[in-house]
């Protein structure tokens, strides 16, 4: 039985830096964009389509002009008319404006977001500083402090004679 093997070109690319992301090269752009913190499968192909890019092609094949049309979608999208609809930070509350973050930038927002919804003393807030859930779930059951740790008993020293008969 004989290997399928591919002979790649000398200018194929196994990882490409798109948004201060590694995107494997064997991948096909629409999937290999998912691997951006903050970009989903709707964001994805809307990029690739902005982009004028085949969302189907590997990005390791994909020329130096087409990973920089991808990396300018990707970070700034309203200026390539994408729907507002898509963004995750959409009436930023300093700003404003409607927003698109990607990675570090998304996890500072989002804990900026819990710290003020804390520093307010708001319903959500509160739950946030209980550890509780937001969203009416049920507690009765689930959100249990110590559910994972097992049962504790009482533990008995080695050397005493309770228990001896």
């Amino acid at each position: 039985m004989v290997k399928d093997t591919k002979i790649e070109e000398p200018s194929f690319r196994y990882i490409v830096r798109v948004a201060n992301t590694d995107l494997d090269g064997k991948k096909s752009l629409r999937l290999a964009l998912l691997k951006i913190k903050g970009v989903g499968f709707a964001y994805s192909n809307m990029a690739c389509t902005l982009a004028a890019v085949d969302r189907n092609a590997r990005v390791g094949d994909l020329t130096e002009d087409e990973v920089s049309r991808i990396d300018q979608v990707v970070r700034n999208p309203a200026s390539y008319g994408a729907p507002s609809w898509l963004f995750n930070r959409r009436r930023d509350p300093e700003t404003g404006e409607d927003l698109h973050a990607l990675g570090p930038e998304l996890a500072l927002a989002k804990d900026t977001d819990v710290k003020n919804l804390k520093m307010t003393r708001s319903f959500r807030g509160l739950r946030h500083q209980w550890g509780l859930p937001l969203r009416g779930q049920r507690t009765r059951s689930n959100f249990r402090p110590n559910k994972g740790k097992g049962s504790l008993g009482v533990k008995r020293r080695k050397g005493s004679k309770a228990g001896r008969v």
